[in-house]
């Protein structure tokens, strides 16, 4: 679809200019993307606690990661470990995007924003003073933890970091946030700052983080790997969880191509939310009504959809919903459909990670895998491109999210030329 005769030209377009990654499966771009091409499971053991008394023993862990080589250390002992991998995904974003201190120093302070989501806030943080608290008294507890569990510490810390002090938020809406997230960065622009840093992060593993996942009744409790997390699979059994996430560096197009920014993912083209009815009313869940308004906001038929990178939350229930959602907007088996989160679990206020593969699918045209160990469901009328990449065309792809709670998100990404 093309913009309408007399259509508004110069509204700001968001692209993506920096990607920073910490995730299952690598900490970086290119190590992430590497191993999601070759279905290369970042799904394990627990190891950050002992969690042989707990029903769930496996999650995705950010594998390397060591918060005295990437936060300084009088920053490390006021945040939570949430806080030290969006810090450090931030600082990696900005420096993929050209954005380094002497090209921040251009922009007024006004002019750059920091807008994230968050989901579980700073639990290990939390249960490490909730100890302190039970074990030694009051007196014992550090002044840090009222801020360092805090649904928006990761963007404060971040503003604070970088000097950005232009309009700051945060999301919280569960796996469905990171999307609307970046969707607010996008009206942040619009609204007249030149950059954002956007995006999630996530990291509750650890008793308090995780007793709290479990009270949801959605997570997987098998202990084989390859078969614990299989989202439309006659199998599905629940969700892993897993930490890590990505940050993104969005910019007004055309303030990223007068700073001469070396390269955009895609574009932020188009994004809505939406809720769930009250259960028992008969009425269809959000997620289509979701999809078929960000792909009106994005100005896209759903044929010119590449891709699907799917919400996957492998219980049964909301697997059919989800397919059957597809199915009606796309058509049954009309567009590839992946979840490579499989290969990390979910990330809660981390499924910004979602929307910096799919910018990856869009760079390099390929489709990344849902985990080998997934059998698709015949009755599901997906097209799951499991256990190898598919070669594209991917220019255009959709991410779907959903939260728990009922909150629905979809976001549209687009190929761009920087070049103009």
């Amino acid at each position: 679809m093309t913009p309408a005769a007399g259509a508004a030209t110069d509204t700001p377009t968001a692209w993506v200019t920096g990607l920073g990654i910490v995730a299952p499966g690598g900490v970086g771009v290119e190590e992430y993307w590497s191993a999601m091409l070759r279905g290369e499971s970042g799904i394990g053991p627990i190891t950050r606690f002992d969690a042989s008394g707990y029903p769930v023993r496996l999650a995705g862990q950010v594998p390397g990661f060591r918060t005295e080589e990437r936060v300084p250390g009088r920053l490390a002992v006021q945040t939570d470990r949430w806080t030290h991998l969006g810090l450090a995904a931030a600082e990696a974003a900005l420096a993929d995007a050209g954005a380094g201190p002497e090209a921040l120093a251009a922009l007024s302070e006004y002019d750059m924003a920091v807008v994230t989501a968050s989901s579980s806030g700073g639990t290990e943080f939390g249960q490490r003073e909730i100890e302190r608290l039970w074990s030694r008294g009051p007196r014992h507890v550090g002044a840090y933890q009222s801020i360092a569990w805090f649904y928006a510490a990761t963007t404060g810390q971040i503003s604070i970091r970088h000097g950005m002090r232009g309009p700051c938020g945060v999301i919280a809406a569960e796996q469905a946030g990171a999307l609307d997230a970046l969707a607010h960065a996008r009206r942040v622009l619009r609204d007249g700052a030149r950059l954002v840093v956007s995006g999630g992060t996530d990291a509750s593993l650890c008793p308090y983080g995780l007793v709290a996942q479990l009270s949801s009744g959605r997570l997987s409790t098998r202990e084989d790997p390859a078969r614990a997390y299989v989202p439309f699979d006659a199998g599905a059994c629940g969700h892993l969880p897993g930490e890590g996430g990505a940050m993104l560096i969005v910019e007004d197009a055309r303030s990223a191509r007068r700073r001469g920014a070396a390269h955009a993912y895609g574009e932020i083209a188009g994004h809505a939310a939406t809720f769930d009815p009250p259960p028992g009313s008969g009425r269809e869940p959000g997620l289509r009504r979701a999809i078929v308004n960000a792909l009106t906001d994005a100005r896209t038929a759903p044929q010119e959809i590449d891709v699907v990178f799917a919400d996957a939350a492998a219980v049964p229930a909301l697997d059919r919903a989800e397919a059957d959602a597809l199915a009606r907007v796309f058509g049954p088996r009309g567009v590839p459909v992946t979840a490579p989160k499989t290969l990390t679990g979910r990330l809660y206020a981390g499924a910004a990670l979602d929307v910096a593969t799919a910018l990856l699918a869009i760079r390099d045209d390929v489709i990344p895998p849902t985990a080998a160990g997934v059998t698709p469901h015949p009755d599901h009328r997906l097209d799951l491109v499991v256990g190898e990449p598919r070669p594209g065309p991917v220019r255009t792809a959709l991410v779907a999210a959903r939260g728990f709670g009922g909150m629905n998100a979809a976001l549209v990404l687009r190929r761009t030329d920087p070049r103009g």
